[in-house]
């Protein structure tokens, strides 16, 4: 029950994250989006150093020449997720702002009842294991989770509404740890599977969501500073492996 108690408290930590859309409230809009490149940076370094130094090294471990084939894999299926889910405001000229709302809150459900898995399956593997991912989970939760926060009050919310939704949403981790605990990780060579399917994820998270963001910013202070955050988040994960 130990693994069950550690993956749960993960999943609970964030999930609550979700709430972060309560520190648009207290600053100004230009400090903020300050704030979100450096997030940005930081977020898109521990996916990578997550991926690269603990998810992939663990399941290499574990599974051998098969890790990087389950890794694509999970890249892979990421990008169809993402095509499937992400769905585009306007089309045709048309636009329906309220049923993109929704539909942003049932990806993101799926996207945190996945995540709940991957922190079950890492911390079944072991708690050093499992306690980086979800420090790779939080780093990009929180950027994630404002840009979905601003989405829902752009589509027509209340601050509270839109708070209120957002945590239902990301509780979904939960129930994606109780289904991967008492369903999967039972399963004989799953968690090693599913760690690198989630390398896959989050390099895929990284690279096609998170660094083009960097990218997008002209200014070269303002891109040296983000960069810097992004070889931290490195840093980050490169520390826990010592």
């Amino acid at each position: 029950m130990e693994i069950l108690g550690w993956s749960l408290g993960a999943t609970l930590l964030v999930s609550a994250i979700s709430l972060i859309g309560v520190a648009t409230l207290a600053f100004k809009e230009k400090l903020l989006k300050k704030i979100l490149l450096a997030l940005v940076g930081f977020s898109g370094g521990a996916l990578l150093g997550g991926a690269f130094l603990h998810l992939l090294p663990e399941s290499l471990e574990e599974i051998g020449s098969t890790a990087p084939l389950v890794l694509l894999a999970g890249f892979c299926l990421f990008f169809i997720m993402e095509k499937v889910l992400h769905w585009r405001h306007c089309h045709h000229g048309k636009c329906d702002i309220h049923a993109f709302t929704y539909l942003n809150l049932i990806g993101d459900g799926i996207h945190n009842f996945v995540d709940g898995i991957v922190i079950v399956a890492a911390f079944s593997q072991n708690i050093p294991l499992g306690i980086a991912t979800t420090l790779a989970v939080i780093a990009h939760e929180i950027p994630q989770e404002l840009g979905d926060f601003g989405v829902l009050i752009y589509g027509g919310f209340s601050k509270t509404k839109a708070l209120f939704y957002n945590f239902l949403s990301a509780l979904a981790a939960v129930a994606g740890a109780l289904v991967g605990f008492f369903f999967l990780t039972g399963i004989e060579g799953f968690p090693p599977y599913a760690i690198a399917f989630a390398a896959g994820g989050f390099i895929y998270i990284a690279a096609s969501d998170l660094v083009p963001e960097l990218h997008k910013e002209t200014d070269v202070k303002k891109t040296f500073t983000a960069f810097t955050f992004f070889l931290l988040g490195i840093a980050f994960m490169y520390s826990m492996v010592r």
